[in-house]
């Protein structure tokens, strides 16, 4: 019954790109060996865990590596656990319910993540300490994205905006409120933003409102994607836009708004997906959601097998 009713909420390449760390909603992390499972010898044991560990009470909403450390957010507090180890755990209580959106700001290591309390938190990881609050989100924060080289801060929430900010300042420097937008809009699903994503010049936003690709220097969409149902993740890749959501298919989708294809995955309905970017010899992408199965694509045409909790 338990196998049955999970979900994989979160995931995350190690550093080295051997390994994958997942999380579920019964607050569960298992580590997977990509050598193991991409092995020519490998066996239906090769695609367990080779470590599994509670984590937190309840669901682990986020997962985010660095240079050495696994980060994990579940409800009401943030853990870190070290890549070499995985068994000293540094736990930050904090009062803020389900953090379950977490970026890297590499510009000056900070942990930038928002939450229920409608706030964006920014904390110092190297000194332990929150540098900042961004306040302006009158609801629930799901998503927050990093635009590096502009020192923004991209942030998304329940009230319908995504909100961009001087991470220098921390003020807020626009507002799009995409509902509101007619080629974006659906009100049958809300105005709420579930996924967000930048890069360079572009982001890509969604939820209530349709995926769709956005210039920020015009701060207008330029493509509005036909996808059904809410989009949970998404990401850009080479000359295509990968979007996970309500379904049991990974949409591979063009700039220009087309959708070339929907390849079929385990999961009634998608979370989660990742792609391994840190190793050649393990590049991956790993998809997650409403089953104990994680699927693995080392081509993006086809699943290749299914790592399970």
């Amino acid at each position: 019954m338990k196998l049955l009713h999970m979900s994989v909420f979160s995931q995350s390449f190690s550093p080295c790109g051997r390994f994958l760390a997942a999380g579920n909603n019964y607050g569960e992390i298992a580590v997977f060996s990509l050598s193991a499972a991409l092995s020519p010898d490998a066996t239906a044991l090769s695609q367990k865990p080779v470590l599994r560990f509670p984590a937190h009470e309840g669901p682990v909403y986020s997962l985010l590596s660095t240079d050495c450390q696994l980060l994990s957010s579940g409800n009401g507090e943030i853990s870190c656990w070290s890549w070499s180890e995985l068994i000293k755990k540094v736990t930050s209580s904090l009062e803020i319910p389900e953090i379950n959106s977490m970026s890297m700001n590499f510009r000056d290591n900070s942990l930038v993540f928002g939450g229920g309390d409608n706030n964006v938190h920014i904390l110092d990881l190297e000194h332990g300490v929150f540098k900042s609050v961004l306040q302006g989100h009158t609801d629930y924060v799901h998503c927050v994205s990093v635009r590096d080289r502009e020192a923004e801060i991209l942030s998304g929430g329940e009230d319908g905006a995504v909100r961009m900010w001087d991470s220098r300042t921390g003020q807020s420097v626009h507002c799009i409120e995409v509902h509101k937008y007619e080629s974006c809009a659906r009100p049958q699903f809300g105005k709420w933003i579930s996924c967000l994503t930048t890069d360079s010049d572009w982001m890509l936003c969604g939820g209530g409102p349709s995926l769709s690709l956005w210039h920020l220097r015009s701060l207008s969409p330029t493509s509005v994607f036909p996808l059904k149902g809410v989009q949970r993740q998404t990401t850009f890749y080479q000359d295509m836009i990968l979007a996970v959501g309500e379904g049991p298919a990974v949409s591979h989708c063009l700039l220009g708004g087309e959708v070339k294809a929907q390849i079929p995955c385990t999961p009634q309905s998608l979370n989660t997906l990742q792609l391994n970017t840190s190793s050649t010899e393990h590049r991956v992408l790993t998809v997650g959601g409403s089953s104990d199965h994680i699927d693995v694509f080392t081509n993006l045409s086809y699943r290749t097998f299914s790592l399970s909790f």
